[in-house]
């Protein structure tokens, strides 16, 4: 029996991620090759052309799973029905800005998309947030839709996760899909703590830890962290322009596992809200090791922290202790 389509709301659609994006999910990567979407795309005004434009292609494009889309500038359309709504659009800083005023554009736009996604969209509605800083964007988003579930709100740290499996396959000149187990502490920001200490790879021998494999901890604690940590600045500076493609991947990853399911023995990194797990303070959006399974997200426990590994979760929480403060007073 045929699935029901799944709406699913693109914001900044028209944008560089948006564009890679929405193929992604016409063709199944997001949700399955065996569930029909219904694309629902916003954007700005002035990228109301650029925005048709991709509709076209859209249709173009002939997906089989597409069963139709929605391109529009307004919010409460774009809004209307959705089960999944994954927000890229938002206010990039620009050169000569100050934080604060970067803060201040974005509490505004997640301030009207949180009323309208409140109001208007389907019940139980998964929200990922992309745009940074994403995990203060996602925490004013919750703020504006109390109704909206906390669980179900939730920012990407999964490109800087693949960014770190990746790094790890390539030092050690493996596939990639035999890494597992990386985790993203904290901010999708430059104080992310990209952790090994629990990461293993699979060897015709069985499964065996990162450390003992790559047998290099000074490169492991320094290079290999700040390599994550900076790989989106690195982009820029060779493309000149931000990661999209990656990004438009890491975020159907995102979205897969959460609703299908992590494989058994496998984490992965989402930026969820705060339990006071791992001594983190609650009330952050923060990124946590999590297993999904039947469309919830559940934070690993258990796991050892060592004391360089406490001073870098420590860290990230402070920077975002920080942005939630600089965010609530851009609402004074």
């Amino acid at each position: 029996m045929a699935k029901e389509p799944a709406r699913v709301l693109v914001t900044g659609a028209a944008g560089q991620i948006g564009y890679a994006l929405v193929p992604m999910i016409a063709r199944g990567v997001m949700l399955g090759p065996d569930q029909p979407v219904i694309l629902h795309m916003l954007d700005i005004p002035p990228a109301a052309e650029a925005l048709n434009g991709v509709k076209m292609e859209l249709v173009d494009a002939a997906f089989p799973l597409l069963k139709g889309v929605v391109a529009t500038t307004d919010v409460v359309e774009a809004c209307t029905g959705v089960n999944i709504a994954v927000m890229v659009g938002g206010f990039p800083r620009k050169e000569g800005m100050e934080r604060k005023d970067v803060m201040s554009k974005n509490v505004s736009i997640y301030k009207s998309q949180a009323s309208a996604l409140e109001k208007h969209a389907a019940a139980n509605c998964k929200v990922l947030v992309v745009a940074n800083p994403a995990n203060t964007n996602a925490l004013i988003l919750k703020e504006f839709a109390p109704s909206i579930p906390e669980k179900n709100i939730t920012c990407l740290t999964r490109l800087d996760h693949n960014r770190a499996l990746g790094q790890i396959s390539e030092r050690l000149s493996i596939q990639v899909s035999d890494v597992k187990n990386v985790i993203i502490w904290g901010n999708h920001s430059s104080t992310q703590y990209p952790d090994v200490n629990h990461a293993t790879v699979k060897t015709p021998a069985g499964e065996k830890p990162v450390r003992e494999l790559v047998k290099d901890d000074a490169w492991l604690n320094a290079e290999f962290i700040t390599t994550v940590q900076q790989r989106g600045a690195a982009i820029i500076k060779a493309r000149k322009l931000s990661s999209a493609l990656s990004a438009a991947s890491s975020a159907c990853d995102h979205i897969h596992d959460w609703v299908l399911g992590t494989p058994e023995g496998t984490w992965v990194s989402m930026g969820v809200y705060s339990d006071g797990s791992y001594n983190v303070p609650a009330g952050l959006i923060y990124s946590f090791p999590v297993t999904c399974q039947n469309g919830e997200w559940k934070i690993v426990q258990g796991l050892s922290i060592d004391e360089f590994s406490r001073k870098k979760l420590d860290l990230t929480a402070d920077e975002l202790s920080e942005e939630k403060a600089l965010a609530y007073s851009c609402l004074a």
